[in-house]
């Protein structure tokens, strides 16, 4: 529905419109702190001449009896993009919708004037004034899908930026690249982080629980894609209490590092990753010495089968039963109460198996060499007590 602008008055509203434009620059600069300081010089005078626009478009669909036949469509992008650079100049999405609606209380108060003081009609009047506010409505929802399209776009910028810085650390590149990277990303460095390694399904569980922001990235040097599992690099201030809010979460933690050398801390967990992937937390400050003793899986392999040859010919079930009682002798000092305690047996048991054992092995059970490769075979073993 259209209003009846005759000549004369429409006229009056177009002579209004430079004024208004002023006006309602004039009260957003001062109403709305965010825009305080920031129209002003070039930026203040452009501004004008686009609600200028706005509100010519704004006549010319008003006086159309067809608003579809109206080239609004111009207008309207142009609030969108205005919405998208106001959220990149940081202004936030309420300075946005509270610049419109005093525009519009202005721009009906301005045009509103003019059109009794021309003596529009009553009935007229009040659809002028349902025009103006349908159409300042139309175009704040134009500024505010803009400005939420430009949040989401730097959003997902940032998201990379900060999983880039992520790699980079992971890939030991050198501390000056590493803070450009972080000033490039906007993120304040902590003094140490500390590597995670989560199962991908697991990892927003896994955030909020610990309840600090993370870099992460699903690409690391050495994770197989296979495992399926994301890197979490985690600011440190009490790596007890951060491991706390884990403890029943399936984690593999490493070491804490300063924060430009995080990679060791990756490099660790990764190692205690090839154990198997975790259901439950995994400190790798509490497995230093399995770590220690599958540092290099080949050699241990080779010692494990020359210094437990003897056990070769056994059957596996024989064979097993006595690679327990062996390992309980050596972490025991061969005290047969706490291994039969531990082996859940009698210690004549015990004592039974230690003589198999003495008859395989002979004198190198009292040989301090021997015993050393000993306990390194049969300590990165898993733990069967019962056996």
């Amino acid at each position: 529905m259209a209003v009846r602008l005759d000549a004369r008055l429409r006229a009056a509203l177009v002579r209004r419109l430079p004024s208004v434009a002023r006006e309602v620059i004039a009260v957003v600069t001062a109403e709305i702190p965010a825009y305080s300081t920031a129209l002003t010089g070039r930026m203040r005078a452009k501004i004008e001449a686009a609600v200028q626009v706005a509100l010519h478009g704004f006549l010319e669909l008003a006086a159309q009896s067809d608003a579809a036949a109206t080239p609004l469509a111009p207008v309207v992008d142009a609030s969108f993009d205005l919405g998208r650079g106001e959220a990149r100049a940081g202004r936030s999405m309420d300075a946005l919708l509270s610049a419109y609606r005093l525009g519009a209380r202005i721009t009906w108060r301005e045009l509103g004037s003019v059109a009794v003081s021309k003596g529009l009609p009553a009935d007229q009047t009040a659809l002028l004034a349902e025009l103006v506010f349908a159409y300042i409505d139309e175009l704040s929802a134009a500024g505010a899908a803009g400005h939420a399209a430009e949040l989401e776009k730097l959003g997902r910028a940032r998201e990379r930026q900060l999983e880039q810085l992520a790699r980079d650390l992971l890939a030991s590149a050198s501390a000056e690249l590493l803070r450009e990277a972080a000033e490039h990303a906007e993120w304040t460095p902590p003094t140490d982080l500390m590597a995670l390694l989560v199962p991908q399904n697991r990892v927003d569980r896994v955030v909020t629980a610990l309840g600090v922001e993370v870099l992460r990235t699903n690409e690391a040097p050495g994770l197989d894609p296979g495992v399926r599992c994301a890197v979490l690099l985690v600011p440190v201030t009490s790596r007890p209490a951060l491991l706390q809010q884990a403890q029943n979460l399936p984690v593999v933690a490493g070491p804490v590092r300063p924060w430009t050398e995080v990679a060791s801390s990756y490099a660790r967990a990764l190692r205690a990753l090839a154990w198997g992937t975790p259901d439950a937390l995994v400190d790798t400050d509490e497995q230093l010495g399995r770590l220690v003793l599958t540092a290099d899986g080949d050699a241990l392999a080779d010692l494990s089968a020359r210094v437990l040859a003897p056990l070769s010919g056994l059957r596996p079930a024989a064979r097993d039963k006595l690679v327990q009682t062996l390992r309980s002798y050596l972490l025991h000092q061969g005290r047969r109460e706490p291994m039969a305690a531990e082996l859940f047996v009698h210690p004549q048991t015990v004592r039974y198996r230690m003589g198999q054992l003495r008859e395989l092995f002979g004198d190198r059970l009292e040989d301090p060499h021997q015993i050393l490769d000993l306990t390194l075979a049969v300590g990165a073993l898993p733990t069967n007590s019962r056996a």
